[in-house]
């Protein structure tokens, strides 16, 4: 099945604003794509590229003053395929984890987690553990 993604963000600075973007498709994808993944701005700025610790292709680029605008407008074939269910997945405590999965623990600077956590409990603390939770 071919899939249809893409986005058209708009932002107004009062300044000229660094930016860091985390918008493509994973590189374990790419050879999917059918119509290429492409970052366009208006108006057009340059825009370096780099790949994080996990693999992500991140965009580094300096808003200008005034409006700026971020699309794109890809094509992907998928096997329409369910990710796999794992039913039996258990939830350990924190003290349980292994040492290299602990930094998937930490706060995110791209999520408000002081302002986000009471909600966050609200929504998932009575949900099932492991697998359910999931």
């Amino acid at each position: 099945m071919q899939i249809r993604l893409g986005y058209d963000l708009g932002y107004a600075f009062p300044q000229p604003t660094p930016m860091m973007l985390t918008l493509n498709i994973h590189h374990s994808r790419v050879s999917d794509l059918i119509r290429p993944d492409c970052m366009l701005t208006e108006p057009p700025v340059p825009i370096l590229t780099y790949r994080d610790g996990f693999g992500n292709w991140c965009s580094r680029l300096v808003a200008p003053t005034g409006m700026l605008r971020i699309s794109t407008d890809i094509l992907i074939n998928d096997s329409g395929t369910p990710h796999t269910v794992a039913p039996w997945a258990e939830q350990l405590p924190t003290e349980a984890l292994p040492e290299e999965t602990l930094f998937h623990l930490l706060g995110s600077r791209y999520c408000e987690t002081d302002r986000l956590s009471e909600t966050a409990w609200q929504l998932f603390n009575d949900a099932p553990t492991g697998w359910g939770r999931v």
